[in-house]
């Protein structure tokens, strides 16, 4: 019986994630080793009851009490905080889907390798961040990373039977958000209401920010250059309003090879859950001929200066991803408590990595994950500082 771990099983792709393995026989086909949630006891415990887990882990100690309550009676061990969260993850599995959003995902991502398993990737932090020594360590134990973003499970499977050097360029598609058409006047005064509004995707708060923002596409474009090993240059991105194409691999012979699919991450999810072999999905199938039109145009780095930021982030490499995502998670906690603009996110992370350039060497490679972790801390302090300057400054003018 395959053995299973979920982190982050309560967000948007934990749900799925729990969703399918219900559909695929649930308990009785799988072993699931550890489901790991946020904040959210009642949908944990629910989903540890339903499957049978032999371990739920709540990440606020304070609500401990409570998934114990809830778990009573179902032979399902709860624990709470940091701490347990890496013992989970060091808990033998053969499939681990790594759904933390953020940099909080990284850690258990890494311990989870350990096992020599599969790593279904969603938490695109850890590319980020520490592409180079996250490879490294899947090579060191005889893992496997499986990309479960859209853009980049579609870019793996385009490339299945292909050789990475007969690849010209990589297009990874934008759906542009609920913002996509807003002047910047009209983005400066954007509320996280209305940033969360996402078009098309069912998405959690942060993911959905990220995506008005641009600042997911700027992860992904990082992410495409460190799983493939493409050059930055020749990573691409569109806006395509439809989500249906989700990524295009263009070769030497000037062929391009597109991905369609419904905007539902179940299928990136199930793909990276059944690979090698591809099973049925409870999808949509696309009817080409009612969609009628595919539109695509070129994003507009201005209103949306994430990308170009993402650009310079490869330009440096190293210990630069690490300061801009770090960054970029201040400003959105930030934004979402009303204390900046939607505009003042980028500026932001614009700032802090110009701070960080003249303090230390941000090409600098990471040698250990506790770089990567210093960095993000210097990074997050910084960001908050450049935060609180800011909003003095607008409070005496």
């Amino acid at each position: 019986m395959r053995r299973i771990s979920i982190f982050g099983a309560t967000g948007s792709i934990g749900r799925n994630t729990v969703d399918l393995l219900e559909r695929q026989g649930g308990r009785e086909a799988y072993e699931l080793v550890a489901l790991t949630g946020g904040r959210n006891v009642a949908v944990l415990a629910e989903q540890a009851r339903a499957l049978g887990a032999k371990l739920a882990v709540i990440a606020e100690p304070e609500l401990l009490g409570a998934l114990r309550e809830e778990l009573a009676g179902s032979g399902t061990e709860a624990a709470a905080g940091p701490a347990a969260l890496l013992e989970a993850a060091e808990r033998p599995a053969d499939w681990v889907m790594s759904g933390i959003v953020g940099a909080a995902g990284l850690a258990p991502g890494f311990r989870a390798l350990r096992s020599g398993g599969t790593l279904a990737l969603a938490n695109k932090e850890s590319l980020v961040a520490a592409g180079p020594l996250l490879l490294a360590e899947a090579e060191r134990h005889g893992a496997r990373i499986l990309p479960v973003d859209s853009e980049h499970s579609a870019v793996f499977q385009a490339l299945v039977g292909e050789e990475i050097a007969a690849v010209e360029r990589v297009i990874i598609t934008a759906s542009g958000g609920p913002f996509r058409d807003w002047s910047l006047d009209r983005l400066a005064q954007a509320t996280p209401e209305e940033a969360v509004a996402h078009p098309n995707w069912s998405m959690g708060q942060r993911i959905s920010v990220d995506s008005a923002s641009m600042f997911n596409k700027a992860l992904e474009l990082i992410e495409t250059k460190e799983f493939f090993g493409v050059a930055p240059e020749r990573i691409e991105v569109l806006v395509h309003p439809q989500s249906l194409v989700h990524a295009l691999v263009g070769f030497a012979d000037g062929g391009l090879m597109a991905h369609l699919g419904p905007p539902d991450m179940r299928h990136a999810i199930g793909y990276a859950l059944n690979w090698p072999a591809r099973e049925a999905l409870p999808v949509a199938r696309l009817d080409l001929a009612a969609i009628g039109r595919l539109d695509f145009a070129a994003p507009d780095e201005t209103r949306f200066p994430a990308l170009r930021l993402a650009r310079e982030v490869m330009t440096h490499g190293g210990l630069a991803g690490a300061a801009f995502n770090a960054a970029k998670e201040v400003a959105l906690d930030h934004f979402l408590a009303r204390d900046i603009g939607f505009l003042d996110m980028a500026g932001t992370v614009e700032d802090t990595l110009a701070r960080l350039s003249g303090e230390m060497r941000l090409g600098a490679a990471a040698l250990s994950l506790e770089d990567v972790l210093e960095t993000d801390g210097l990074a997050r302090r910084r960001a908050g500082e450049i935060i609180a300057r800011r909003n003095r400054r607008q409070m005496r003018g």
